[in-house]
């Protein structure tokens, strides 16, 4: 209860205060590139529900229609703005709309696509027994997880082989021992990765 309560005012204020930050931002997706300023796309989350993930849009109209990853920020689906953006995870905080509509959390196990939910083994699906979030352990470890798939030859196999099972194992891990203090300490861990960049 505490944490939905945290989240819940940590959303709204994160709204109300980033408001202009997003007026920008859509602004400058609508003169870059053509196509809506959101990305929304389908995700796995608590108790195996779907729903839609929120995102600035960084990549062309049509290009998610490939491999579900990028690889590289170099990726060639990414429009300029979308580089910068990706850069420092601003194209993530849309996704406060997903914690206040109770879809999401601000730290949890970062929600999969189902083509990846569908790999899990049973042990591995109790992260599906908890809200997703916009951070977790895994994505401080794997904060260059799109430079480590760059130079795979196929860099799915190399996501599904040695990564997700990775991530898969610190969400157990957070699960495990998951706290209001935990949390805190995550979140402040995430942003200062962000700020190093």
């Amino acid at each position: 209860m505490a944490k939905r309560i945290f989240d819940i005012i940590a959303a709204t204020l994160g709204l109300l205060v980033l408001l202009p930050l997003f007026l920008v931002v859509s602004v400058a997706i609508a003169i870059d590139s053509k196509g809506s300023i959101f990305f929304l796309q389908e995700r796995i989350g608590k108790y195996g529900k779907p729903f839609f993930l929120f995102k600035f849009r960084t990549m062309g109209v049509g290009a998610d229609k490939g491999t579900a990853i990028t690889v590289g920020n170099r990726d060639p689906r990414i429009t300029r703005v979308g580089y910068y953006l990706r850069k420092i995870k601003m194209d993530e905080l849309p996704q406060l709309i997903n914690v206040l509509k109770g879809e999401m959390s601000f730290v949890g196990p970062r929600p999969e696509v189902k083509k990846f939910v569908d790999l899990y083994t049973p042990e591995q699906r109790r992260v599906l027994d908890v809200a997703p979030g916009m951070t977790d352990y895994a994505s401080i470890l794997f904060r260059n997880e799109n430079e480590l798939l760059a130079g795979k030859r196929d860099p799915v196999t190399f996501y599904v082989d040695q990564i997700m099972p990775q991530k898969l194992q610190l969400n157990l891990e957070y699960i495990d021992s998951n706290n209001l203090w935990v949390d805190i300490k995550i979140l402040f861990k995430t942003l200062v990765v962000i700020f190093r960049k």
